[in-house]
């Protein structure tokens, strides 16, 4: 029945009059019935929300990664959803009008508002709509700023605690995990959505991985989210870095060296181009394949400069040939192929007691305190509660065993070296998921892991007998050291090691310090492994 149709006369219940009374009208549309009403109040709702989170882009200076996805896609969507339930509705009134007569179709719903009853059902129905109205506006405001939380991606789900824990310690503490993770664009947060499905699903199931791995291979492109903050042509000078150590001896000796790191530049512009930066060089273009998952054994480099010259680098071990190259996955190199870990960082036993002796954290006079704190840190535990209690326990036993005048001496200091310890610990320490320092190697520098000697290690050479360089002065300018109380600045700027290691100094720094004991001996040393150092290493360092 169109609204075209001759008027008919319908009768009409006042409740102010029992009587009946004759009311002329038009058959009633076919909306107006209770489906299609509540679907006309959902997209009036959704259309609300996506007008006030569309005003609040425009008004705003910075880029919000999940407010274009609910402003162009969750909300429309939602308004979709209200346009088919008005249909929906629209189809059940015509069903049920297909067996009445014209004057058995009731003007429905009816705005006679002089009896009591329909005033209460008009108005109740008016201030509900109203207030779902204001509530799915404000409801969708604060959805769109609780999705952008590091509450939502950090502290949602248990399996992202070490991940959190160690992103808060960090430098990037204060830039929220979808500035990185997602970006603005439809596109990274559907494939960063994608993962999250999957990553929910196995954790409904128990089946996530442990810990969680790295790298994350559907991040997006270092340009578009470091380089917003970095600006790769000011990339360029050089910056002092002052390395301090502390030994496994008595006194916890500290050493230091200073160092002028070669920063470089991004753009022969605006400084100068070599340096570390090279590799990020706008003009040049590095490329390489890697043989695992972690991007650490690399075994083809490929060189290209801004005049089209390309130089490419192999492994001495490898076994590449031209067929598997040209189908193997390639990577540009960009700025998380060294800072692969800008957040989430998890420093080794040994970094992690070394950064809290330098705070002042840690007592440096207690004796054996950095062998005993690296010891009790690195050993493996079931969970982190069991790693709390044996904290607890084994510090203040070895000094009241050992060291008795110390125990009473400085029980206060030892009571505090506990409570950093623990803070250490459940810092970067997290045996439920499987998480340290281990499982998530840091790539700058190389001390714990390869980092630069994945490529600069003496053996990727190319067909025409090039060597990708490893000399220390490439990267940096050692200015002095401290050893033993004495500083001495070493010859032509390279890093002089405070032992002579003889013919080993052409070891990986990676093979010998491994973060947890400070040291592990390349060679298998048998029954003089109990012998100290000193008594084959002779010092290194100027008389």
């Amino acid at each position: 029945m169109s609204q075209d149709q001759e008027p008919v006369e319908v009768e009409v219940e006042n409740e102010t009059n029992p009587e009946t009374v004759p009311l002329i009208t038009k058959v009633p549309s076919l909306w107006q019935n209770y489906i299609s009403l509540f679907g006309v109040v959902i997209a009036v709702a959704s259309i609300l929300s996506i007008v006030l989170l569309f005003l609040i882009e425009l008004s705003s200076s910075t880029e919000h990664s999940y407010l274009g996805i609910l402003t162009y896609i969750l909300l429309p969507g939602m308004m979709i959803v209200g346009f088919v339930v008005i249909v929906v509705g629209m189809i059940f009134e015509w069903r049920r009008r297909r067996t009445l007569t014209p004057d058995q179709i009731a003007a429905y719903p009816i705005l006679d508002l002089s009896g009591p009853r329909r005033r209460r059902i008009f108005f109740t129905f008016l201030g509900a709509a109203f207030v779902f109205v204001m509530a799915s506006a404000f409801g969708s405001y604060r959805a769109f700023e609780y999705t952008e939380s590091v509450a939502f991606c950090g502290q949602l789900c248990h399996v992202m605690i070490p991940e959190d824990t160690a992103y808060k310690a960090s430098a990037h503490a204060r830039v929220r995990c979808v500035e990185c993770h997602v970006g603005g664009g439809a596109d990274f947060y559907v494939k960063s959505k994608l993962e999250g499905a999957r990553q929910l699903i196995s954790l409904m199931f128990g089946s996530y991985q442990r810990p969680i791995p790295t790298p994350v291979h559907n991040l997006r492109p270092a340009q578009d989210i470091c380089e917003r903050c970095h600006w790769p042509e000011k990339f360029f000078g050089e910056q002092m870095k002052i390395f301090t150590h502390y030994g496994y001896d008595e006194k916890n000796s500290m050493t230091q060296a200073r160092l002028l790191i070669k920063t470089g530049g991004g753009s022969p512009a605006a400084g100068q181009g070599g340096g570390i930066h090279w590799h990020m060089n706008v003009a040049n273009e590095v490329t390489y394949i890697a043989t695992d998952e972690k991007r650490q054994n690399i075994a083809w480099v490929r060189f290209k400069d801004k005049s089209g010259n390309v130089v490419e680098y192999y492994r001495k071990d490898s076994k590449l040939t031209p067929e598997i190259i040209e189908g193997a996955p390639k990577r540009r190199m960009d700025c998380v192929d060294c800072h692969n870990r800008p957040s989430h960082i998890y420093l080794s036993p040994n970094q992690a007691v070394d950064q809290s002796f330098a705070a002042g954290t840690l007592d440096v006079s207690l004796p054996f305190l950095k062998l005993k704190s690296v010891e009790v840190l690195a050993k493996p535990y079931n969970n982190t509660e069991e790693a709390l209690q044996s904290i607890s326990k084994e510090i203040p036993e070895y000094y009241r065993s050992a060291h008795p005048e110390v125990a009473a001496s400085k029980s206060e200091a030892i009571d505090n070296a506990v409570t950093e310890l623990k803070r250490l610990y459940t810092t970067y320490f997290f045996p439920e998921m499987k998480t340290d320092w281990q499982s998530h190697v840091n790539n700058i520098g190389h001390l714990n892991f390869q980092g630069c000697f994945r490529c600069h290690d003496g053996n990727h050479v190319s067909k025409e007998g090039k060597v990708i360089r490893t000399e220390c002065h490439i990267c940096h300018t050692t200015l002095d050291e401290t050893v033993g109380g004495k500083t001495f600045r070493p010859e032509e700027g390279d890093f002089q090691h405070p032992v002579n290691l003889g013919d080993k100094a052409r070891y990986q720094c990676a093979q010998c310090h491994t973060g947890n004991r400070g040291f592990q001996h390349p060679v298998n040393l048998g029954d003089i492994s109990k012998f100290e150092c000193s008594e084959c290493h002779k010092t290194n360092l100027p008389q």
